[in-house]
């Protein structure tokens, strides 16, 4: 009989972490919820969620001391990761928010930066359509894959990230101008909408990253 896949979303104080947990429960996957070394090392694929600044996230990652189980499980073993909105900009390497330019997880070449207020109204909230990557010799991305129609998620945030590597960006949202609504180097992925706030468009998405074979 198959292993059951153990998806685990990492509780450190600054996410939706409901949310997530009754989406996946409804589309049927077992998760777990943990800040424990233990469960976290024990898992398959992870979750990092975020609500909130990039310094105060780093800062709670650190004082639970997860930011060295977690890089030993996506760098060294290399377990398949989502971060969501914060969750995502912490993967990469800094962030134009707060004074201490905490440096992040630094597993994906980007840093984030702010919407310029000349030109967009600052946060970012609400719907909006998100554009996967394609074109000529680039298929759109697997955790986009199966979407009958445009996806359409929903967005609260006022910094982005931007990538050192244009291959990073696996898909686009416009606001005032383009930005990287979702990047994945690899194993590592992040979205910086919302899926769990996302109906129908979330519910495929999160399924996508918790059954695709290759993760």
């Amino acid at each position: 009989m198959p292993r059951t896949m153990s998806l685990v979303v990492v509780d450190y104080g600054m996410g939706n972490v409901g949310s997530i947990v009754n989406m996946m429960k409804k589309l049927g996957h077992a998760v777990a919820v943990s800040r424990e070394p233990e469960v976290i090392d024990a898992a398959d694929r992870l979750v990092l969620p975020g609500v909130g600044s990039f310094d105060a996230g780093m800062e709670k990652l650190r004082s639970f001391g997860l930011v060295e189980i977690l890089t030993r499980k996506v760098v060294a073993q290399r377990t398949p990761i989502l971060g969501i909105c914060l969750g995502m900009q912490l993967l990469g390497e800094k962030s134009a928010e707060g004074s201490a330019k905490t440096p992040g997880l630094g597993w994906i070449a980007c840093e984030s930066v702010r919407f310029s207020s000349e030109i967009e109204r600052v946060p970012h909230m609400g719907w909006n359509s998100v554009q996967p990557m394609a074109g000529p010799g680039r298929a759109a991305h697997w955790l986009f894959a199966g979407q009958v129609e445009e996806p359409r998620f929903y967005f609260v945030h006022s910094y982005h990230v931007v990538c050192r590597d244009d291959a990073d960006v696996i898909a686009t949202c416009r606001y005032g101008r383009p930005f990287s609504a979702a990047i994945a180097h690899g194993h590592i992925l992040g979205v910086q909408f919302h899926p769990e706030k996302s109906h129908k468009f979330g519910m495929h998405l999160l399924n996508n990253f918790a059954t695709h074979p290759s993760c």
